[in-house]
């Protein structure tokens, strides 16, 4: 009979995918586990206990969280609903105004940020201008274009009737189309606007520079941009440039603006401060799904991903060089983010989430999988935000799942956990390490934020002066069953009647929400030692948990998860708040397993305290 002991101290590879289980050589399965559910996993290593959600705010509809940071000081909580614009600061809505997005419009609504102005776009909608004015005092209006870039779409040739005034246009083939009423044209490098549509050769138009004649001629372009022709699809300021990537006639170009003057877009002469334009020209057409600023101006498409270099950005300085294959969503613009100089991208398959980082030794881009070894965490994501200060990844799932990584390159820290809510996680921002997040419940969207204060979720406080047993003010959790932590200490769950719910005994302090269980599984043991078999019958001995300020833990040895008491001299009794407990927490098993893929041990709890494990040693027989 074999008899060892196994020290777990990391679970920096986090949860795995059940494809690995048969892979116990992987340095990923010393540091990872089978299940870690409702648990972040820290940097050091060790996993606590996620904090709870608290409830802010009943929303309209589906909604769309942007992050607006003026400054350290100065920071604002976009939500975007169904033609609306609310600005919050804090827990409190401060302002509200209307604009002209669509409830379909928000998966695909793109944005970038200067200063007090948020810039919005979507291929179906005039590109907006979002500016504070004030901390209350917010505008929504279009931009306009100091000089709009034009593009031919067409071979046939244009010829004016005249060179001032309203004037006739004549194409010797089809080029104009009813929805050009309203567009910009250019005949000789002369703007003209085109103000009604007579047949497909023929068009009205009012002249706005004199014409250079009247001949036919292909020396002529329009608006790259209209509602017929279709808006920007996304954008980002770069090098004092303002960049605008594809639109839905032309997916795969991009407009770069003069420097310094951000709604310029005339090429003028090439001169090195002048507007840039160009297509990503290679074997495919990948449409443009995304640009972002980073050690050089990064270029995300359908199908791969490019970099546009230059110190600095000019006309005769800029290269294009495609990096990787990997692609980004098309039904979706998930944004990139920056984390570590690195940037984070969804995958077009759904399945991954790539790290697009520069190389000095190849001097190139390379795009590697984190969530390869934990692919069934990642399903078809829709929203991602990082939190800095926790150096924690939170991606929202098209069915409403959300997975955390916690990702530290200096330390090799990629773990996957999976938070579960009693809803639906439908977009997500970050504010200065606060991470906001529209929950779906019952049907009813809610903004919700993760607060460190909380256990529970949809979750709000309360305090009196006095002991009370009536708390009010939950109509958000009418008719549901909900967790209750009042004066520190857990009580039964009660249900809300009336937007409210009683106590016995009355408590002075109290957080009320729906209550949420977490979990953590190891991975089956590694059976490949001198005289184990994995066929033989194993025992658990013992399991030692080291626990940091540990308020509530529930184990289960194959019998169901039982709580363990931390109950010291001199602690508290029953109905106060139990005490932290930080030390090592040794249990003994008894019995014999022959399924060895089920977990030795199992911590699964949903009581709404503080819970962290920093390591865990297992003492086990095996028979020879």
């Amino acid at each position: 009979m074999a008899q060892t002991r196994t020290l777990k101290t990391s679970f920096t590879a986090g949860e795995l995918a059940p494809e690995l289980l048969g892979r116990p050589d992987l340095r990923a399965t010393a540091n990872g586990a089978r299940r870690l559910r409702n648990v972040f996993i820290q940097p050091t290593g060790g996993v606590t206990r996620r904090p709870g959600l608290r409830h802010v705010a009943m929303l309209p509809g589906r909604a769309k969280l942007i992050a607006f940071e003026f400054n350290t000081e100065q920071a604002y909580l976009l939500v975007l609903t169904e033609g609306t614009l609310g600005v919050f600061v804090g827990d409190a809505q401060v302002a509200q105004v209307a604009g002209p997005w669509t409830a379909t419009m928000l998966p695909q609504l793109a944005y970038t940020q200067s200063a007090d102005t948020l810039l919005l776009c979507h291929p179906d909608m005039p590109p907006q201008r979002v500016t504070r004015t004030s901390h209350t005092s917010w505008t929504v209006a279009p931009w306009s274009f100091t000089r709009e870039p034009f593009y031919r779409f067409s071979d046939a040739t244009l010829a004016a009737s005249a060179i001032t005034g309203t004037v006739t246009l004549t194409a010797s083939a089809t080029v104009f189309q009813p929805g050009h009423a309203g567009v910009r044209f250019r005949l000789g490098g002369r703007r003209l606007l085109v103000t009604a549509v007579a047949s497909p050769t023929q068009a009205t138009a009012t002249v706005e520079e004199t014409l250079p004649g009247t001949a036919a001629t292909t020396d002529w372009d329009e608006a790259a941009f209209s509602a017929l022709r279709g808006w920007p699809v996304t954008l980002c300021f770069h090098q004092d440039r303002l960049v605008l990537g594809g639109s839905r006639d032309l997916p795969n170009r991009l407009w770069l603006s003069r420097t310094g003057d951000l709604f310029n877009f005339d090429l003028g002469t090439g001169l090195d401060d002048q507007a840039i334009e160009f297509g990503l020209v290679s074997d495919q057409v990948n449409a443009i799904r995304g640009v972002f600023s980073g050690q050089h101006l990064q270029v995300f498409t359908s199908g791969a991903e490019w970099m546009v270099s230059g110190a600095p950005l000019t006309p005769g300085s800029i290269q294009l060089n495609r990096q990787t294959r990997v692609g980004s969503p098309v039904a979706r613009l998930v944004q990139p983010v920056d984390v570590d100089g690195a940037t984070i991208f969804a995958a077009r398959t759904g399945r991954g989430i790539f790290e697009f980082a520069y190389t000095d030794l190849q001097q190139l881009y390379q795009a590697n999988d984190l969530a390869l070894v934990s692919q069934h965490l990642v399903r078809d994501p829709v929203a991602m935000t990082y939190d800095q200060r926790r150096r924690l990844l939170h991606v929202a799932m098209a069915d409403g799942t959300l997975a955390t990584l916690t990702l530290y390159r200096a330390e090799q820290v990629t773990a996957w956990t999976r938070q579960e809510t009693d809803g639906l996680v439908r977009s997500l921002a970050d504010i200065e390490g606060a991470v906001w997040a529209v929950v779906e419940r019952d049907g009813t969207p809610r903004l919700e934020r993760f607060d460190e204060t909380l256990a529970l979720d949809a979750a709000l406080t309360g305090s009196a002066a006095t002991a009370q047993d009536t708390w009010t003010g939950l109509g958000h959790l009418g008719g549901r069953s909900v967790g209750i932590v009042a004066d520190g200490a857990p009580r039964g769950a009660a249900v809300v009647a009336d937007a409210a719910v009683t106590l016995d005994p009355p408590a002075r302090t109290v957080q009320i929400g729906l209550p949420f269980a977490h979990e953590i599984a190891p991975l089956p043991p590694d059976l490949a030692i001198p005289g184990g078999t994995g066929a033989a019958p194993l025992r658990l001995v013992s399991v030692t948990f080291r626990l940091l300020d540990t308020r509530a833990l529930a184990v289960d040895l194959g019998r169901g998860p039982v709580p363990v008491t931390f109950r010291r001299l001199g602690a508290a009794l029953l109905d106060a708040a139990p005490p932290a407990f930080t030390g090592d927490v040794r249990l003994r098993a008894i019995g014999w397993r022959r399924d060895a893929l089920a977990p030795l041990w199992r911590i699964a709890d949903d009581t709404p305290l503080p819970m962290t494990l920093l390591s865990v040693t297992t003492d086990m027989r095996i028979t020879d």
